[in-house]
């Protein structure tokens, strides 16, 4: 995965009215942490972020005007609830060949055998440990031809070189299950209160 470059600068006011005002001018507040730093809190290009955050576990460098560049990966992305605009993000310092844990999505390909079963998935994500700058984007599995009653466990992952399980192999990622049938149509409705 490459990295993705955002222009950044220090905060020196907080509270809601420097962070309004931010949004304003299209930053959005972050706070950047991790190796036993100190946190840095920062203003970051807003439009910019916002594309960056549509891949999952996308790897940033943050060039911060007169603070030098750091590597981050967002941990936690605060979104206005009605807009859906970002309003804050927590970064987390990460340094080449360094492993970081991260959930990555679960994709399937292919179809399912004949007839009308349905794939059930009970995780939709999946926690990796990976270096830092060699994430994946997501973990493919393929259901062809997988009947009812099948499974497909976290150990059945086709996982990227360098990347392994951070869960229990056992843990069920997928299934797949009957359709249900249809209840009767209750007996016995017609005809009720007629007398002979």
């Amino acid at each position: 995965m490459s990295e993705v470059k955002l222009s950044a600068e220090l905060r020196t006011t907080f509270g809601k009215g420097s962070a309004r005002q931010a949004r304003r001018d299209a930053l959005t507040p972050a706070v950047i942490y991790g190796h036993g730093q100190d946190p840095k809190h920062v203003n970051v290009e807003g439009h910019g972020l916002m594309m960056a955050l549509k891949t999952p576990n996308v790897l940033i460098s943050l060039d911060i005007a007169g603070d030098g560049t750091e590597l981050v990966l967002p941990k936690a992305v605060q979104r206005h609830p009605l807009k859906r605009t970002i309003s804050h993000v927590d970064f987390l310092i990460v340094k080449k060949g360094e492993k970081v844990t991260v959930e990555v999505p679960v994709q399937t390909e292919g179809e399912l055998a004949a007839g009308a079963n349905m794939l059930e998935t009970l995780l939709t994500t999946i926690t990796v440990e990976a270096e830092a700058t060699h994430l994946p984007e997501a973990v493919t599995v393929s259901i062809e031809g997988l009947e009812a009653g099948a499974s497909i466990h976290a150990k059945d992952l086709v996982l990227p070189k360098g990347t392994t399980l951070a869960v229990d192999g056992e843990t069920a990622v997928l299934q797949v299950v009957a359709p249900q049938a249809e209840e009767p149509a209750a007996e016995g409705a017609e005809g009720e209160g007629e007398e002979a």
